[in-house]
Protein backbone atom coordinates (compact mmCIF):
# COMPACT_ATOMS: atom_id res chain seq x y z
CA UNK A 1 0.00 0.00 0.00
CA UNK A 2 0.88 3.58 -0.60
CA UNK A 3 -0.39 6.46 0.75
CA UNK A 4 -0.17 10.08 -1.12
CA UNK A 5 -1.06 13.46 0.63
CA UNK A 6 -0.82 16.64 -1.22
CA UNK A 7 -0.37 19.98 -0.03
CA UNK A 8 0.59 24.05 -1.64
CA UNK A 9 -2.82 24.07 -3.26
CA UNK A 10 -4.40 27.64 -2.93
CA UNK A 11 -5.26 30.70 -4.71
CA UNK A 12 -2.98 32.54 -7.07
CA UNK A 13 -3.03 35.28 -9.80
CA UNK A 14 -2.50 34.70 -13.68
CA UNK A 15 1.15 34.89 -14.32
CA UNK A 16 1.92 33.77 -10.65
CA UNK A 17 3.13 30.26 -9.30
CA UNK A 18 3.13 27.81 -6.86
CA UNK A 19 4.70 24.86 -5.60
CA UNK A 20 2.55 21.39 -5.12
CA UNK A 21 4.04 19.02 -2.91
CA UNK A 22 2.65 15.11 -2.63
CA UNK A 23 4.43 12.86 -0.07
CA UNK A 24 4.53 9.14 -0.29
CA UNK A 25 4.48 6.61 2.49
CA UNK A 26 4.06 3.24 2.92
CA UNK A 27 5.45 0.89 0.41
CA UNK A 28 7.46 3.66 -1.58
CA UNK A 29 10.66 1.74 -2.45
CA UNK A 30 8.84 -0.21 -5.43
CA UNK A 31 7.26 3.16 -6.79
CA UNK A 32 8.11 3.16 -10.46
CA UNK A 33 6.71 6.86 -11.43
CA UNK A 34 4.60 9.22 -10.34
CA UNK A 35 2.76 12.07 -11.95
CA UNK A 36 0.06 14.93 -11.43
CA UNK A 37 -3.27 15.05 -12.88
CA UNK A 38 -5.62 17.20 -12.76
CA UNK A 39 -9.68 17.74 -12.92
CA UNK A 40 -11.85 20.41 -13.29
CA UNK A 41 -16.09 19.57 -12.89
CA UNK A 42 -17.25 17.87 -15.28
CA UNK A 43 -14.48 16.55 -17.05
CA UNK A 44 -11.86 13.80 -17.76
CA UNK A 45 -9.01 13.78 -15.57
CA UNK A 46 -6.28 14.96 -17.48
CA UNK A 47 -2.50 14.43 -17.46
CA UNK A 48 -0.66 17.06 -16.53
CA UNK A 49 3.51 15.90 -15.88
CA UNK A 50 5.00 12.68 -14.61
CA UNK A 51 8.44 11.47 -13.40
CA UNK A 52 9.80 8.01 -13.75
CA UNK A 53 11.37 7.60 -10.05
CA UNK A 54 14.66 5.75 -10.64
CA UNK A 55 15.93 7.44 -13.69
CA UNK A 56 14.54 10.97 -13.17
CA UNK A 57 13.17 11.39 -16.47
CA UNK A 58 10.26 13.72 -17.03
CA UNK A 59 7.24 13.84 -18.67
CA UNK A 60 4.30 17.00 -19.72
CA UNK A 61 1.22 17.60 -21.27
CA UNK A 62 1.62 20.68 -24.00
CA UNK A 63 -0.42 22.44 -22.28
CA UNK A 64 2.03 22.67 -19.38
CA UNK A 65 5.34 22.60 -21.08
CA UNK A 66 7.57 25.01 -20.17
CA UNK A 67 5.61 26.51 -17.44
CA UNK A 68 5.32 23.43 -14.93
CA UNK A 69 8.43 21.55 -13.51
CA UNK A 70 7.97 18.12 -11.66
CA UNK A 71 10.62 16.67 -9.44
CA UNK A 72 11.24 14.61 -6.78
CA UNK A 73 12.96 13.86 -3.52
CA UNK A 74 14.03 10.37 -3.35
CA UNK A 75 14.92 10.34 0.47
CA UNK A 76 11.85 12.31 1.55
CA UNK A 77 9.41 10.43 -0.99
CA UNK A 78 8.38 13.25 -2.10
CA UNK A 79 7.42 14.65 -5.72
CA UNK A 80 6.89 18.30 -6.77
CA UNK A 81 5.28 20.41 -8.85
CA UNK A 82 6.12 23.72 -9.33
CA UNK A 83 4.01 25.66 -11.55
CA UNK A 84 5.07 29.04 -13.14
CA UNK A 85 3.47 31.89 -15.30
CA UNK A 86 -0.07 30.11 -14.45
CA UNK A 87 -2.88 30.50 -16.20
CA UNK A 88 -6.70 30.77 -15.54
CA UNK A 89 -7.49 27.45 -17.34
CA UNK A 90 -4.76 26.03 -14.99
CA UNK A 91 -7.59 26.26 -12.39
CA UNK A 92 -8.26 22.45 -10.70
CA UNK A 93 -8.13 19.89 -8.81
CA UNK A 94 -4.78 18.54 -8.50
CA UNK A 95 -4.08 14.57 -7.78
CA UNK A 96 -1.13 12.78 -7.00
CA UNK A 97 -0.19 9.26 -8.34
CA UNK A 98 1.76 6.96 -7.75
CA UNK A 99 2.89 3.39 -10.20
CA UNK A 100 4.26 0.60 -8.04
CA UNK A 101 4.36 -1.75 -11.07
CA UNK A 102 7.57 -2.37 -13.13
CA UNK A 103 6.44 -2.51 -16.73
CA UNK A 104 7.97 -5.40 -18.88
CA UNK A 105 9.57 -4.70 -22.29
CA UNK A 106 9.84 -0.80 -24.05
CA UNK A 107 7.66 1.77 -22.43
CA UNK A 108 5.91 4.25 -24.52
CA UNK A 109 5.51 8.04 -23.27
CA UNK A 110 1.88 7.61 -23.50
CA UNK A 111 2.29 4.79 -20.56
CA UNK A 112 3.17 7.72 -17.78
CA UNK A 113 0.20 9.98 -19.41
CA UNK A 114 -2.36 7.23 -18.91
CA UNK A 115 -4.37 7.44 -15.72
CA UNK A 116 -4.93 3.55 -15.63
CA UNK A 117 -1.08 3.21 -15.29
CA UNK A 118 -1.33 4.47 -11.73
CA UNK A 119 -2.21 2.54 -8.90
CA UNK A 120 -2.69 5.12 -6.23
CA UNK A 121 -3.67 8.34 -5.73
CA UNK A 122 -3.91 11.40 -3.36
CA UNK A 123 -7.22 13.26 -2.40
CA UNK A 124 -6.34 16.17 -4.28
CA UNK A 125 -5.61 19.70 -3.60
CA UNK A 126 -7.80 22.51 -4.81
CA UNK A 127 -5.72 25.54 -7.08
CA UNK A 128 -7.63 28.63 -7.83
CA UNK A 129 -5.58 31.48 -10.58
CA UNK A 130 -7.62 34.50 -10.89
CA UNK A 131 -7.63 36.20 -14.02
Amino acid sequence: QVQLVESGGGLVQAGGSLRLSCAASGRTSITYAMAWFRQVPGKEREFVAAIYWSGGSTYYADSVKGRFTISRDNAQNTVHLQMNSVKYEDTAVYYCAADIDVPRGYVPDSYYSRPKTYDYWGQGTQVYVSS
